[in-house]
C-alpha cells in the first residue's frame, strides 16, 4: 500500500477521503519548508494552492511519485523539476467553469450597478442616488484574455446579456468563433475596445503582468477590470495608476499579486519575511482593499458546494488511476 497524505484537508473532505484512502494521513495545513520534515517518506501527496512542491522541498521527499494537487493551477508545483524526477504530476482541469465564470459576471454586476456602495450606503440610510448611478451592459463590449474552459462560459453568459464579445488568446479556432459568435483581436485591440475586460488565463512566465505600467494606458478610459484568474497577471502599480488616472471606472480582483502576503502580517518584521515578500506590492495591495470602487473578494470563485465536491471526486480518481498503472489528467 502507497503512503498517501493530503495537505490543506478540510473538515468536510474528510469523511470521504476516509472511505477512499483508510491509510492516508490527513493534514490540514500546508505542505511548507518548515515543515517538511513531518512527511520525507511519503509516495503520493494531494495538496491545494496554498502547499509548496518547490525543488527544494521535493528533494526532501525521495520515495515521491505522485502530486495530486486539487486545483487545475499549479503554479505551486516546480513541474520541471517533478519531470526530471519522474514524479508524476495531475490536476484537476475541470470542475467549475461555469462556477468561476458566474462569479466572475457577479464581479461585472456588481461593478456595473455599483451594487457594493449601494449597500453600504443603504445600511447608514442614505438614499441619494446620484452617487450610486450605474451602466447597462446590453450592447456593451466584453474582452476576455484567455480561451479556455471559463473563457468559453464567459462567452455564453455575455451573449445572455445582449454584449459584444471580443477574444485575446494565442491560439484561434475560426470555427469557434463563428459558432459562439466573437472576434479575435490582438491584446492592444481588446484593451482599447472593451468597455469591461475579463482575464482568464494561466499564469506562466509569457502571461505574467501582462496587463502592466505600459499598457494600462492603452485601456479604454472609463472600462471596467475584472480578474478571478491569478493575481500576477497583472502589475498592481499598473492597477494603482489606472484608477488613479480614470482609466479604470471600477476594478474587481478575486484574486491579488501576493495575496499569500496579506495572510502573513504577523511575520512581516522578520527579515527572512523581507526577503521573500514585495513590500510595496503588499502596501498597493491594502490601498485596493480600501479603494472606493475596487470590489475584492477572497480567492472566492471556485468556492461552490458543487465545485468542491467535483475538485474531490476527480482527486480520487486521479490517485486509483495511478494505483492502477493508468494516470490522468497529467501535467
Amino acid at each position: 500500500m502507497s503512503k498517501i497524505v493530503f495537505f490543506e484537508v478540510a473538515s468536510w473532505e474528510k469523511d470521504e477521503l476516509r472511505k477512499k484512502f483508510p491509510e492516508a494521513l490527513l493534514v490540514e495545513n500546508p505542505l511548507t519548508e518548515e515543515n517538511i520534515g513531518e512527511f520525507l517518506n511519503y509516495e503520493i501527496a494531494s495538496c491545494f494552492i496554498y502547499s509548496n512542491f518547490s525543488k527544494a522541498v521535493i528533494e526532501k521527499m525521495p520515495n515521491l511519485k505522485l502530486i495530486a494537487t486539487r486545483s487545475t493551477g499549479f503554479d505551486h508545483i516546480d513541474v520541471t523539476f517533478c519531470n526530471q524526477k519522474n514524479i508524476v504530476v495531475c490536476n484537476v482541469p475541470e470542475y467549475g467553469s461555469r462556477t468561476v465564470a458566474e462569479h466572475a459576471f457577479a464581479l461585472i454586476l456588481t461593478l456595473t450597478k455599483k451594487i457594493y456602495q449601494s449597500i453600504n450606503q443603504a445600511k447608514s440610510f442614505n438614499f441619494n442616488h446620484e452617487r450610486i448611478r450605474g451602466v447597462d451592459i446590453f450592447g456593451k463590449t466584453l474582452g476576455i484574455l484567455g480561451l479556455g474552459k471559463i473563457g468559453k462560459e464567459m462567452i455564453k453568459i455575455a451573449h445572455g446579456f445582449g454584449m459584444n464579445v471580443l477574444v485575446y488568446t494565442r491560439s484561434k479556432d475560426e470555427i469557434l468563433a463563428k459558432t459562439l459568435d466573437f472576434s479575435y483581436k490582438n491584446l492592444d485591440e481588446v484593451l482599447s475596445l472593451s468597455d469591461i475586460i475579463s482575464l482568464h488565463l494561466p499564469l506562466i512566465e509569457e502571461t505574467k503582468h501582462i496587463i502592466n505600467k505600459n499598457n494600462i494606458t492603452k485601456i479604454k478610459k472609463g472600462a471596467f477590470l475584472v480578474n478571478t484568474a491569478r493575481g500576477g497577471l497583472i502589475e498592481t502599480e499598473a492597477l494603482f495608476y489606472g484608477l488613479k488616472e480614470g482609466i479604470l471606472a471600477g476594478l474587481a480582483l478575486d484574486v491579488l499579486e501576493g495575496e499569500n502576503d496579506l495572510m502573513e502580517e504577523a511575520e512581516i518584521l522578520t527579515e527572512s519575511y523581507k526577503k521573500q515578500t514585495n513590500l510595496k506590492t503588499l502596501v498597493l495591495n491594502h490601498i485596493l482593499v480600501n479603494h472606493p470602487n475596487v470590489v475584492i473578494t477572497p480567492h472566492n470563485a471556485f468556492n461552490t458546494k458543487e465545485a468542491l465536491f467535483r475538485i474531490l471526486e476527480t482527486t480520487i480518481k486521479n490517485i486509483q488511476a495511478f494505483l492502477e498503472g493508468q494516470p490522468i489528467n497529467l501535467i
